[in-house]
């Protein structure tokens, strides 16, 4: 576009108007927003007169012969997004005009397979490609999420899959959704974030903690979600993707509409909904497996070079049917869903979504401002509102069938700022502020005890981090971050509970009101945490690239740590938190070599991550209650260490035919006790075919292999008494599944329907060979095999 700008510029700028008097100039230079550089070789076009100029080694430009009158003034450089300018001519006209060099040295990435990797960070950080993000649009977001080395899934079932960085998940694993950081109860194993995949424009992983910005305890790393946006004037596009899916038996269809007006004004809308059956496995249907999912966003504003502002509302609905068989009664029912190797309960397909069966909703609304100042940075603010509601529904008998045994409804306050100072192409600092309110409140009409109590919870953050560039190839980033979380709940205990925990001893000052059998209490806890980061980032002329960080983060306990007291439903066990239970602190060394050659590349990428008073939930035995003997799962602080490496390797053999390697594993150790971490990944390697030809209808084809280890290193299984069998019984809670091997295939072509209208047709395989497996961070391994083979036919338009 640019070229062919240019050509009509030098073509016309010798052209005359006649009918009037026309000798004014308009002169200037052109240079940059950030620093005030002046930039050579901008091109300068006045619209209507048809003149136009490149502007000199000095970014001196003039354009002579000009009338009265007003006219549109345009300024591009090949390193910048264009400005749109009104000018008014009524003499000779000095105009300087500024542009932001940056941009286009800022977006910079590498292709890495199907990912891409930003360049400009020390942190390990990968992107997945709009094209996978296609793919996976009926899947979830854990499940796409996959395709990056080192990132897996702890899953229940096939429609909740949360994501695990480099072994660790839930809290650890910050969720920023375009800037939003989500608060949707993510502590719980069996909660998958309320985010629709397709409402994200690009998706990226950032291992570790480095990316201080978004939070300070994000031990395990941030996935970032960002909307995609056309700086176009005045144009209208969209995409609609429809998939069948024979697993399920249903599908989703997914649309989104953009209108972008004169003078940066926009509005862009999307909408999905997904509905799917029990799924099944190769022997087996997975009675009350089905889900149905619907998400609505929209956005508008106004996006200026100088400034801007949007608005965002989002709108995430699920019901989620949990496997039958995996709602137990007791323990001895936990014993015999082990041992038998196939469901208690199989029934024929249906659509039905009965209990046990979960209903989420979240909405979220955003507003953001920001400001640039020439010469200096810019400034940005935003607030956001945060409503998310869940409930969880048991299998319940009479009046109270259809009332949910937890029903928790968060809501969320934030408001943060931050500046960015970039006017030294050397030197970049930002520095922000964050304050947030959350209010959490635990239904008590349930008729069964509060698993979460109310609670009122405030944060505050500060950071400060910059750049510095001392050479074309070496980068030094660090930063900081201070955060201070207050809790302050109101809770009831058991006095038996309390008396047993020793809190009696250790916390009597937080009870209010002592009703004889149970204690209201009022704990109050204020945590003070620091976070720090530092790294390297070489790199030589886009055949090596070499990073090294180090990064120190602190989090402060979830509500669930601390209060957890009850039957968590949904993930049929008692499960029991600790006052007592403080921030934990990572110390995490990540290195990244990544070295490219005329048809090949590779990439290795170990780290170590030393972590104190690591907080995890592990099963430590039975308790009795009134439904009969359930596994206790309880919260404790110990030393952890988890060491790992993701490696990848790229070959381009021939123009069509690519080849991809990647093989993750990571080692996660109790070191108090020097017994293995409970659900650690397991060692997985994935190899990856590709064919490609754009004169056969833009073809793309792949076959796809992955094998999973059986993880070898796990805690010993535990001791029960069985109420049946009235003895000890050992119970096989933590023993993982045996190694498997799955097959995938996909293909997809693309046909021109107009000069913007293209249709993409594509078919994927998944589990090509009808696998039996197990999968060992699948919370269901216990009660039935995986998914069987899933046909999914795909439809992608785009106008």
């Amino acid at each position: 576009m640019l070229k062919k700008l240019t050509a009509v510029l030098f073509v016309l700028s010798n052209s005359i108007l006649f009918g009037q008097e026309c000798d004014y100039n308009l002169t200037g230079k052109v240079v940059d927003f950030h620093d005030n550089s002046r930039l050579a070789g901008a091109i300068v076009y006045l619209r209507g007169v048809e003149k136009g100029i490149r502007s000199d080694e000095d970014g001196n430009y003039s354009l002579d012969g000009l009338c009265k009158g007003q006219f549109e003034l345009i300024v591009s450089h090949p390193a910048c997004d264009p400005v749109f300018l009104t000018i008014e001519i009524q003499g000779d006209t000095v105009k300087d005009l500024i542009l932001e060099h940056h941009v286009e040295e800022l977006d910079e990435v590498q292709l890495l397979g199907e990912t891409v990797k930003n360049k400009m960070n020390t942190a390990q950080e990968q992107q997945l490609t709009t094209a996978v993000i296609e793919r996976y649009s009926s899947a979830t977001l854990g499940d796409a999420l996959k395709e990056i080395g080192g990132v897996t899934g702890l899953s229940t079932g096939a429609n909740i899959v949360k994501p695990t960085i480099h072994g660790l998940n839930g809290s650890r694993v910050l969720m920023l959704n375009d800037g939003v950081r989500m608060q949707d109860m993510e502590w719980g194993e069996e909660h998958a974030p309320n985010i629709d995949i397709n409402a994200a424009g690009s998706i990226s992983v950032i291992k570790g903690a480095s990316a201080l910005q978004y939070g300070g305890d994000a031990i395990g790393g941030v996935i970032v979600l960002d909307q995609t946006f056309r700086t176009a004037q005045d144009t209208l596009y969209g995409k609609t993707i429809v998939n069948g899916m024979t697993n399920g038996r249903g599908g989703n269809i997914s649309t989104e509409l953009t209108k972008v007006f004169d003078e940066g004004w926009f509005l862009k809308g999307q909408a999905s909904y997904k509905r799917l059956g029990d799924r099944e496995a190769p022997d087996y249907v997975l009675s009350n497996t089905g889900i149905e999912e619907t998400g609505l966003s929209i956005r508008f504003g106004k996006k200026n070079f100088s400034w801007g502002w949007d608005a965002w509302y989002s709108y995430y609905d699920a019901d989620i049917a949990i496997l039958r068989a995996s709602h137990i009664g007791n323990i001895d029912d936990l014993i015999r869903s082990i041992n038998s190797g196939q469901p208690q309960v199989i029934e024929p397909f249906t659509y039905d979504i009965s209990n046990p069966r979960q209903e989420v909703t979240h909405h979220l609304g955003k507003l953001n401002i920001y400001k640039r100042f020439e010469g200096t940075g810019k400034w940005n603010l935003r607030y956001d509102f945060q409503n998310n509601r869940r409930f969880e529904y048991d299998l319940r008998l009479g009046e109270v069938r259809d009332i949910p045994a937890i029903d928790l409804e968060l809501q969320t306050h934030t408001i943060n700022t931050d500046f960015l100072w970039d006017a030294n192409s050397t030197i970049q600092v930002r520095t922000g502020l964050l304050g947030r309110y959350q209010n959490n409140f635990a239904n008590p009409d349930t008729g069964v005890r509060r698993l979460i109590p109310d609670y009122d919870k405030y944060d505050l953050g500060i950071f400060a981090i910059g750049e510095y560039r001392f050479s074309e190839q070496w980068l030094l980033e660090a930063g900081a971050r201070y955060d201070l979380t207050r809790i302050d709940a109101l809770k009831y205990y058991r006095t038996s509970r309390w008396v047993e925990r020793g809190y009696d001893q250790d916390f009597s000052e937080f009870v209010v009101e002592d009703f004889g059998n149970q204690l209201l209490t009022n704990p109050v806890f204020d945590y003070h945490n620091f976070s720090g980061t530092a790294g390297l980032h070489y790199k030589v002329n886009g055949t090596v690239d070499f990073r090294f960080n180090y990064t120190l983060a602190q989090r402060a306990p979830n509500p669930s740590e601390l209060f957890s007291d009850g039957l968590h439903h949904s993930a049929a066990r008692l499960e029991l938190g600790d006052l007592r239970i403080g921030s934990e602190t990572s110390h995490k060394i990540a290195l990244s070599y990544q070295r490219s050659f005329n048809s090949w590349s590779f990439l290795v990428e170990p780290y170590a991550n030393f972590i104190s008073d690591f907080i995890l939930l592990e099963p430590t035995g039975t308790e009795f209650t009134i439904r009969g003997a359930f596994p206790l799962w309880t919260y404790r602080q110990t030393n952890a260490r988890l060491l790992g490496a993701d490696l990848a390797a790229f070959v381009n053999w021939t123009p069509e035919w690519k080849t991809e390697h990647r093989f993750s594993i990571v080692k996660g150790k109790d070191t108090e006790t020097n017994i293995a971490l409970i659900n650690i990944p397991a060692a997985n390697i994935t190899n990856k075919i590709t064919f490609e030809k754009s004169e056969w209808k833009n073809l793309r084809t792949g076959l796809e292999s992955l094998y999973v280890f059986r993880q070898n290193e796990y805690p010993p299984d535990i001791t029960v008494f069985s109420p049946e069998q009235q003895q000890e019984v050992l119970l096989e809670i933590n023993t993982p599944p045996e190694p498997y091997h799955l097959l995938k295939f996909y293909a997809d072509v693309e046909f021109e329907l107009g000069s913007r209208t293209r249709l993409g047709v594509g078919v994927t395989v998944d589990n090509l060979l009808n696998t039996n497996y197990r999968d060992y961070l699948n919370r269901l391994r216990y009660f039935a095999d995986d998914l069987g083979r899933n046909i999914i036919l795909q439809l992608n338009l785009k106008y």
